[in-house]
């Protein structure tokens, strides 16, 4: 990466009002030391997808709702009988699985199959402590780790960033659809373009 005064003075301006809080600084320097690849446009998507995913902060964060939403969202009790069935289909069959594994870190892991799965590939037992995916150290490897492997919809950041192809736009997919696919490829142009000033 380029000298981390030139990175941080062109996000502060970018991305950030002209201000980092420590808090920001921490979250996205535990996302720097989390990345092991070489290629600048993946590290800026997946910072990209951090930053608009925790709501500018760079913290890890936990899925705002309370236990009723959490529950009509994720729990195998839903009242709606579709989300219901899609619970128990991701692994939440036990009452209050739907609190319990609500989104958290900075990409939103979800449901209890996918904290197995990630807590096995990171050798965590995330099923026990699922506000492990809360450290920073932690989120950022879920991050990159999900994003690179396809974990969380089964496509990765190298099917959009390759020798003869960079889409910001598609790389949303990587998350979940389209849902502000423009937005966060504006944000990942700017993280791009000042890790590689």
């Amino acid at each position: 990466m380029t000298d981390r005064d030139r990175f941080y003075a062109a996000i502060r301006a970018s991305l950030f009002g002209g201000k980092l809080k420590p808090k920001q600084v921490e979250g996205i320097e535990a996302i720097l030391t989390a990345w092991q690849a070489d290629d600048a446009r993946e590290l800026a998507y997946g910072l990209a997808t951090a930053y608009h995913e925790t709501g500018f902060t760079m913290q890890p964060v936990k899925e705002k709702g309370g236990a009723a939403y959490l529950k009509r969202l994720y729990d195998p009790q839903s009242t709606d009988p579709a989300r219901a069935a899609l619970a128990r289909k991701n692994g939440n069959t036990t009452p209050g699985d739907g609190v319990r594994y609500a989104g958290r870190g900075f990409v939103q892991l979800t449901w209890k199959a996918n904290y197995k799965r990630m807590g096995e590939v990171l050798g965590i037992d995330l099923i026990a402590e699922p506000d492990l995916a809360l450290q920073s150290e932690i989120a950022a490897q879920i991050l990159f780790v999900g994003m690179q492997r396809g974990l969380f919809s089964g496509k990765r950041l190298s099917d959009y960033f390759t020798a003869h192809r960079t889409d910001w736009i598609e790389a949303r997919w990587i998350i979940n659809g389209v849902d502000s696919a423009s937005r966060i490829a504006g944000y990942a142009g700017h993280f791009h373009a000042a890790l590689t000033a």
